[in-house]
């Protein structure tokens, strides 16, 4: 493995951990940052956002609809068994798994499958299909877009 790739790799997850780190906090035009402009946001059988601004307007329609508007929820993300495969010097296909931990425990969890690009050195999602495999109770955040998921 070359240096070059060792730093590809390294830039990839550290674009990995800013997106969910920014997430978790709310930050989601910092969410956002980390899709090049035209990044397209897949969620599974749902509208697909394309570009920063639509990702964001996307995201910031993910409340959690059993809290106040004034609370921010203790939202987790975990991420593992990230898979990177560097396809040239500018494009890399990463694959990893996601478990989600809210208020309530064990919240959601299922699967990323990106398309990454290097973009000034620096390398960002081009093209994000989140799946949810499951969720733990009716109150998941993420329990409404899984039951949208089966009804289109």
């Amino acid at each position: 493995m070359t240096v070059e790739e060792l730093q590809a790799r390294e830039s990839i997850r550290d674009t990995l951990a800013q997106y969910n780190h920014s997430g978790d906090r709310g930050r989601v035009a910092e969410l956002a940052a980390c899709f090049t402009r035209d990044g397209v946001l897949d969620l599974e059988k749902d509208d697909a956002a394309r570009g920063r601004e639509a990702i964001e307007t996307r995201l910031a329609r993910v409340v959690w609809k059993t809290k106040a508007q004034s609370e921010k929820p203790r939202v987790r993300h975990h991420v593992s068994s990230i898979k990177i495969e560097l396809e040239d010097p500018e494009h890399a296909r990463v694959r990893s798994y996601f478990v989600v931990f809210t208020d309530i425990g064990l919240d959601h969890w299922g699967s990323y499958e990106d398309r990454f690009r290097a973009v000034s050195g620096t390398w960002l999602i081009e093209h994000r299909h989140v799946r949810v495999d499951g969720v733990s109770s009716p109150q998941s955040m993420a329990a409404e877009f899984l039951k949208n998921q089966t009804t289109r």
